[in-house]
């Protein structure tokens, strides 16, 4: 596969930041676009081919077992996007200021680090993956589907982990076509794998494990060879896997705020499972599942642009360039925003036809109609608040990342999920996806708004000593 190369003029150092935005989304939408179309795909086929036994309470045992693994899934993702996102704030930032043997010396810390933790993580799930399946709230008729796909998903948490961080840290450099190939290589290549081994080989949840880790070794393999091949900006050196304690302190600074975040996004899956399914059952489960399937397609506007933005803002943060960094975040959020409301409006007003993409069982599609018309209330504002989540690690602001990070998850979601089935039953449960949206769109707002007035006094200094220079 031909790579794309570049050697000493970095892509993001122009002025042209629409240009270069679109640049960088375009083929982050594509990969993105995959990723969704691959998690969708894979619930259709678990929802239609993995069949319950005689007499089970639902017939998409499959599509319960996805929501009980989620969280799991969800907190090794937690370690990719960690080292991912830490490592490439911190990237950008050194590459803007022209710090580019720093940079590497990232790079190589990040990766050393993102394995030994994917590490840690599987000896701690794999030899108890009955225990996880049920503390999340698998009952015994989903138990063994779960099972069946935990033991092989965990066994491959490290190229998991490194196929979400790799993409990350090449885009920091500027190389959002490498990252997308990535992206199509792990969730294109999952499609064709799924349809071999869930529907040719009939090996259900198993086969669906299996055409997961399979796929993400092939992009983990890809990702480094972009490195190795000299293909790169950022060059890997032996040297730099030495951990260094202060580049790791700047990583983590920035990463644990999105670990948190994963966690808490865990913790609060594992209520929402627990209580929707003590209210509705395995119906609810199942329901559940096919919403966090269409739940990534509503949130793909905001998080392809957010994270198209993140190496451009870290870069012209870097350097200093304050009217460019005020052009990139304007932009990313009109853009998101725009298309989070015309992404709304054709799910809301037309849910029964998507629903029925992953399953024919009726009572499950009724049950999804109203789910989707409760959950997806505060889509509109979902494009800005993706992008505004993100501003804070693209410029190193530790403190902000961290409180949003935990805001929605921890301090909204999880008391809404608790609280509100009290007044409204499962409904209660569905609601608290809106309000916690609602209630973290307002706090993203009002963080940004200072730091959007340190970047206008800042951009006004830019262009008096501009001025004065001419």
């Amino acid at each position: 596969m031909k790579q794309i190369q570049i050697h000493n003029h970095n892509v993001l150092d122009t002025d042209k930041i629409g240009r270069l935005l679109i640049k960088m989304t375009v083929p982050m939408f594509f990969g993105m676009l995959v990723q969704t179309i691959y998690s969708v795909v894979d619930a259709i086929f678990i929802g239609h081919y993995v069949i319950a036994p005689v007499g089970s309470p639902t017939d998409s045992p499959g599509l319960a077992a996805l929501s009980v693994v989620f969280p799991l899934q969800m907190l090794a993702m937690g370690i990719g996007m960690m080292v991912g996102v830490g490592g490439a704030s911190l990237i950008s930032r050194l590459i803007g200021g022209n710090d580019k043997p720093g940079a590497e010396r990232t790079l190589g810390n990040s990766i050393s680090v993102g394995i030994l933790l994917s590490i840690i993580f599987t000896v701690i799930v794999l030899p108890n993956v009955d225990f996880w399946a049920r503390l999340i709230g698998a009952s015994e008729n989903i138990l063994p589907f779960a099972r069946d796909y935990l033991i092989i998903i965990m066994a491959g948490t490290v190229f998991n982990v490194l196929m979400n961080a790799l993409m990350i840290w090449i885009r920091s450099e500027g190389n959002a076509r490498v990252s997308m190939i990535i992206m199509i290589l792990g969730f294109g290549l999952n499609i064709i794998l799924d349809a071999v081994f869930i529907i040719w080989l009939d090996m259900g949840m198993t086969g669906a494990a299996l055409a997961t880790v399979i796929s993400q070794i092939i992009a983990s393999i890809y990702g480094l060879s972009y490195y190795i091949t000299g293909s790169s900006y950022l060059k890997l050196r032996i040297s730099n896997f030495m951990p260094d304690f202060k580049i790791l302190k700047l990583v983590f600074a920035i990463g644990v705020a999105q670990f948190a975040q994963t966690l808490a996004t865990v913790f609060a899956a594992t209520i929402l499972v627990r209580t929707a399914s003590s209210y509705g059952g395995d119906l609810a489960l199942a329901s559940f599942g096919i919403i966090q399937r269409v739940l990534q397609f509503v949130i793909m506007p905001g998080m392809v642009i957010g994270q198209s933005m993140q190496p451009i803002l870290g870069f012209n943060y870097g350097a200093k360039r304050y009217t460019l960094a005020l052009r990139t975040i304007t932009l990313a959020g009109i853009a998101a925003t725009i298309l989070s409301i015309l992404l709304f409006t054709v799910i809301y007003l037309i849910p029964e036809p998507i629903i029925k993409l992953f399953t024919s069982d009726k009572q499950l599609i009724d049950e999804c109609v109203q789910v989707m018309r409760l959950a997806f209330m505060a889509v509109p504002l979902l494009g800005f608040f993706n992008v505004g989540q993100l501003i804070f690690p693209s410029i190193g602001k530790a403190l902000q990342s961290f409180i949003v990070a935990l805001a929605r998850p921890a301090v909204f979601l999880i008391p809404a999920v608790i609280i509100m089935p009290h007044f409204w039953q499962l409904n209660g449960v569905w609601l608290s996806f809106p309000l916690s949206d609602t209630l973290t769109f307002i706090l993203v707002v009002v963080l940004i708004i200072p730091q959007i007035k340190q970047f206008q006094k800042a951009a006004a200094a830019e262009k008096a000593a501009s001025a004065v220079g001419h």
